[in-house]
């Protein structure tokens, strides 16, 4: 099967562009690992309603309006599908119900959005420590809230959202652990520009404000262990000269999230490093394209923004990749038209504010803390190898296992260049990350084998 476009996710971003491109005639299909169009930010929208709707906030409820377009639009939707290949040509491996075909593209969209950024330290890996993307996952698809003694670690808009939100359906926060640190000289420059977005402002000042008011809030700590036989069962930190120990049930932790960048990667796309959020992302045009002609990249995937900038980029994508397909010779005067660079900078107003007030965390990892949950692989066997070797996380890959495991690291890529740039004595930005190779998501033999047979059909 052959398309015009291929868009690689259905959240704001991928829905957007996909609605746009059918009005302008091209065959799209958008190919989506969920079950249901949304992405992360809106899960679950079609089927939330009631208090679960409500407490997810006025956001979540607005991306109704954008699936309802999406549904009616004529792109074609293949839900519960991953992409495990891209090649030249634009030939894309997808697989679903366990079988793998294979469908062809003029171009290709990468909307798939962000990852939250994974920080190891002691006991990160006991059951009962997840993240609070992945609780708010449980959230929004089956309106499940933990349990016991629920604790946050963090630092961010997220996690302050998810606590509002749980506490908005009656649940319970035995305490938050802000991560954050006191706003610096950076925040404080970049708040003027902040003031372009008045309402996010004011929405993430109404967050902190209730959950101070909660009392739930510990602040100025170093030092978190998670501790337990088997499972969570407590937590413990350094409060000045203080060590205090708490009962915990789950931890849920957060520091951020990056950028999508693994089809990018393996495809040799340029990259750049964002020295703010510590983070590569791929170098792309005023239309969203990288330096690969016809893959263009759009939302999160392309730099963190957030739900209304991401739909605003799949826009301005869906135009670049008409362009380039020779159907919309307008295409400058359709952007200018519809405001969409000036909207686009008031979506983000609020984001050089924000990445200079949560910075990503810095933190000395002691040797035993395990890096690479796939294969085991703790940060003195990384410094050990990297001592011995150049400054690059591939060889610390080649003699550890480090990030072959189906995660293909995206869970310890970053800490590994952080672990190298550590024992080199090098900046962030001058050591690369992982090489990346297909498959890009796990596949069994047998849905290759199908493949095979497909093809011959």
């Amino acid at each position: 099967m052959t398309y015009d476009v291929v868009v690689i996710g259905a959240g704001p971003a991928g829905m957007s562009a996909a609605i746009q491109l059918r009005k302008a005639g091209i065959a799209v299909a958008a190919v989506d690992e969920q079950a249901a169009p949304g992405g992360q930010i809106w899960r679950g929208v079609e089927r939330n309603a009631g208090p679960v709707s409500a407490a997810l906030g006025a956001d979540y409820q607005k991306g109704a309006t954008l699936v309802e377009a999406f549904r009616d639009s004529g792109a074609e939707y293949l839900p519960a599908t991953q992409v495990w290949q891209i090649e030249e040509g634009w030939n894309l491996f997808l697989t679903s119900e366990g079988k793998a075909r294979r469908i062809k593209a003029r171009a290709v969209l990468l909307a798939n959005g962000a990852q939250e950024r994974p920080v190891p330290f002691p006991g990160w890996t006991l059951p009962g420590v997840m993240t609070v993307g992945a609780a708010q996952i449980l959230l929004k698809s089956g309106g499940m809230l933990p349990e016991g003694e629920v604790w946050i670690a963090g630092a961010g808009p997220l996690p302050l959202l998810y606590a509002t939100q749980v506490l908005g359906l009656e649940g319970r926060i035995a305490g938050f652990l802000d991560t954050s640190k006191r706003p610096g000289l950076a925040a404080l420059s970049s708040l003027p520009g902040a003031w372009r977005d008045i309402p996010g402002l004011l929405k993430g000042v109404r967050w902190l404000w209730d959950l101070k008011r909660s009392g739930r809030m510990v602040r100025g700590f170093s030092d978190l262990h998670a501790e337990g036989e088997g499972r969570l069962q407590h937590l413990q930190w350094r409060a000045g000269n203080e060590q205090r120990k708490v009962r915990a049930d789950v931890l849920l932790v957060h520091e951020g999230v990056v950028p999508r960048i693994h089809e990018t990667m393996a495809l040799g796309c340029v990259h750049d490093w964002n020295s703010d959020q510590n983070y590569f992302s791929a170098r792309l045009d005023q239309w969203g394209e990288t330096s690969r002609p016809g893959l263009f990249v759009a939302g999160d995937a392309g730099g963190i923004g957030g739900w209304l900038a991401a739909t605003l980029s799949g826009e301005i994508a869906a135009l670049g990749i008409a362009r380039y397909l020779g159907g919309s010779p307008d295409a400058d005067s359709l952007r200018r038209e519809a405001g969409l660079d000036e909207r686009l900078s008031r979506a983000r107003a609020l984001r050089p504010f924000l990445d200079a007030l949560y910075p990503p965390p810095a933190e000395h990892l002691a040797d035993e803390v395990v890096v690479c949950r796939c294969e085991e692989v703790t940060a003195g066997q990384i410094r050990a190898v990297a001592k011995v070797s150049a400054p690059d996380p591939n060889a610390v890959k080649a003699a550890t296992r480090c990030g072959m495991g189906p995660c293909q690291g995206r869970q310890c890529g970053y800490t590994v260049q952080a672990l190298v740039a550590e024992v080199h004595g090098l900046p962030l930005a001058d050591v690369s990350f992982f090489n990346i190779r297909p498959p890009l998501k796990p596949v069994t033999l047998g849905e290759i084998a199908a493949l095979g047979d497909l093809e011959e059909a």
